[in-house]
């Protein structure tokens, strides 16, 4: 089932909700990847009704970055996802989610100051802002979010605990390609040649991952390491290369405890994220 309007997605809900029947959501800007998909069955698991909404969010995008061109193919999207599990799937035009100048936003201070949010400003308002407008239209039981987008999960974990939002947040693990390319909907700009490159993200990644296992804990070495390796490639123009505590999202100087391993990476027009999430003794 495809739905357009807030009015109609909303009394879908509510003829469930009186049938008892638990709602999940997955939140999505649509050109699904096995990544998506994999929330979608996660969802189909967990509840009796699973929501998918496809919206490219304009308030979170800052004004040199890609709306106009992010991937867009609601056919193939919505195939996907009634084949995955999907029983509805949310697709509101930007008219119907901001029919009006927004003058009201939710912002989640502190946890946004670093990583992305620092080289994008104004980003996760965005988000947490039409995130919350998406809880509130469709009152989930569960949403669920993909671990690729790490510091988009605290922010979003964060904003439900402190505005008391009844849901469960349900992070999933990254989903890979076979070279262990982290999926994204962006992948599909990558040139053949920029593919191989972008494999030096995870790469680095899973190397840092063995230097910390035979023990390295200083976070300015395992830094170092990961950016020489991409800077062996000149097609990497990397943003930022972060070592974090995954709970407080502030930068570290020895690992121990949840330990968040970030990068952002440009290649050509592409911005790609990549992460490992690690327990450290």
């Amino acid at each position: 089932m495809l739905v357009k309007t807030i009015k109609e997605v909303r009394n879908i809900i509510k003829q469930n909700k009186l049938r008892e029947k638990t709602v999940g959501l997955v939140p999505t800007m649509g050109y699904l990847h096995e990544g998506h998909l994999s929330l979608i069955r996660k969802a189909k698991q967990d509840n009796d009704f699973v929501i998918v909404s496809i919206f490219v969010n304009p308030i979170q995008f800052g004004p040199n970055e890609d709306f106009e061109d992010y991937p867009r193919d609601l056919d193939r999207d919505y195939k996907l996802a009634i084949e995955a599990g999907a029983n509805l799937i949310f697709n509101p035009s930007v008219e119907e989610m901001y029919p009006q100048e927004i003058k009201t936003f939710v912002e989640v201070r502190d946890l946004t100051e670093n990583l992305c949010g620092l080289s994008r400003p104004g980003h996760f308002r965005g988000v947490t802002t039409v995130v919350a407008k998406l809880f509130n239209i469709v009152q989930p039981d569960k949403a669920y979010f993909g671990q690729k987008d790490a510091q988009q999960v605290s922010v979003i974990s964060k904003m439900v605990q402190d505005l008391n939002f009844d849901l469960e947040i349900v992070p999933c693990p990254i989903v890979r390609e076979n070279d262990g390319l982290a999926m994204s909907s962006r992948n599909v700009y990558l040139k053949a040649t920029e593919r191989k490159s972008a494999l030096l993200l995870s790469q680095s990644l899973f190397q840092a991952q063995e230097l910390i296992n035979k023990g390295e804990r200083n976070a300015e070495n395992i830094k170092d390491f990961i950016t020489a390796t991409l800077q062996k490639d000149e097609k990497c123009d990397i943003d930022y290369v972060k070592i974090v505590d995954f709970d407080t999202l502030k930068d570290i100087e020895i690992l121990k405890g949840n330990v968040l391993v970030a990068l952002a990476v440009k290649i050509g027009k592409t911005r790609l994220i990549d992460n490992i999430i690690m327990e450290v003794k």
